[in-house]
């Protein structure tokens, strides 16, 4: 990647949406591409392992519509990481991230996520192996910290090694992980935040792309982080069940360009998509359970929610089924 190329993900990289396991599926990217053509979008978490011993390279499919796109990818071993981050490469990802901060049991006992805070010499290995494997930006995700570290001495240690390796780009979730005795869930949200730990460390690494995640739920504190000088912010679970809150004011809010996106246009422009996914033999609700909160705390949000959710899983069921729910919402235009 050259260096302009490098420089045009990191404008994108001022707003992304987290990867996350089950949504952020290559549908729900389509979608949120369609709300804002600046923001950096992750795919969910693929595993090294099932693309280099497991060839499942379908785990890569992707329009070339929702670009920036970036892949994430959990591992620990620096070869097999090295392998799947050129996987990716070549299907055209715009950056690779290596995943240190998913707390599940599943991904412990892989040796991979959050357990690897516990690693940074493993992890910088890591990195060093993938960014000589490929030319796009190679990143990393991870937490302040994991169990009884102290964060304020690991993470600066973490972030010394991985950028000593060549990670240019970090984005940090601002919660300890506890690996023994909370579950993924309560890792989300029983961990208390530090934002201010993280914007001392972008004091501290002024050459590192440092971009803040964890509990961040609109584009006002979004853009408080931005104006405290963090190089980015990356949004979860709020930017997923209120899509239009988040994403459909985004490109004008934190980039400057282009106007608000109508949602109701948005769902009109789904349709193309969703005829194709149907006629390639997918089924509607596959698609539509992304769209559900596109109206959240709108007049007849609960309404469309409800057909859509009751009808899209109807044998048959077609982009008809999300027009006539839309009908719930069409008294909005009259105001």
């Amino acid at each position: 990647m050259t260096a302009r190329g490098r420089d045009k993900i990191r404008h994108h990289a001022a707003l992304s949406i987290a990867p996350m396991m089950d949504w952020t599926d290559r549908h729900c990217r389509y979608f949120h591409r369609l709300l804002s053509s600046e923001t950096l979008l992750y795919t969910e978490m693929v595993t090294a392992p099932a693309l280099v011993r497991g060839g499942a390279l379908h785990l890569l499919d992707h329009s070339p519509q929702e670009h920036p796109v970036a892949l994430q990818l959990g591992g620990s071993d620096p070869a097999e990481l090295a392998q799947a981050a050129r996987l990716g490469a070549d299907a055209g990802y715009d950056e690779i991230n290596l995943n240190c901060g998913c707390p599940s049991d599943r991904v412990q006992s892989g040796t991979f996520g959050a357990v690897l805070m516990k690693d940074p010499a493993r992890v910088a290995e890591c990195v060093a192996a993938m960014r000589e494997a490929v030319t796009v930006d190679v990143t990393v995700k991870c937490r302040i910290g994991v169990d009884d570290q102290e964060p304020e001495e690991v993470l600066p240690a973490f972030l010394e090694q991985i950028s000593a390796a060549g990670c240019q780009r970090v984005t940090i979730h601002a919660r300890k992980a506890w690996l023994q005795g909370l579950s993924p869930k309560e890792n989300r949200d029983v961990p208390p935040l530090d934002y201010d730990l993280v914007h001392r460390m972008k004091a501290a690494f002024a050459d590192l792309h440092i971009s803040i995640n964890g509990g961040i739920a609109s584009l006002d504190e979004a853009a408080a982080h931005l104006d405290a000088g963090l190089d980015g912010v990356m949004i979860g679970r709020a930017a997923y069940h209120q899509p239009g809150d988040i994403l459909a004011d985004a490109d004008q809010r934190i980039f400057g360009v282009g106007t608000v996106r109508d949602p109701m246009t948005v769902v009109q422009e789904m349709v193309p998509y969703i005829e194709m996914h149907l006629a390639n033999g997918g089924r509607l609700h596959q698609i539509a359970r992304h769209m559900l909160g596109l109206f959240a705390g709108s007049p007849g949000a609960r309404a469309w929610r409800r057909a859509l959710s009751e009808g899209a899983v109807q044998e048959g069921a077609g982009p008809e089924v999300m027009l006539q729910a839309l009908n719930h919402i069409a008294p909005m235009a009259e105001v």
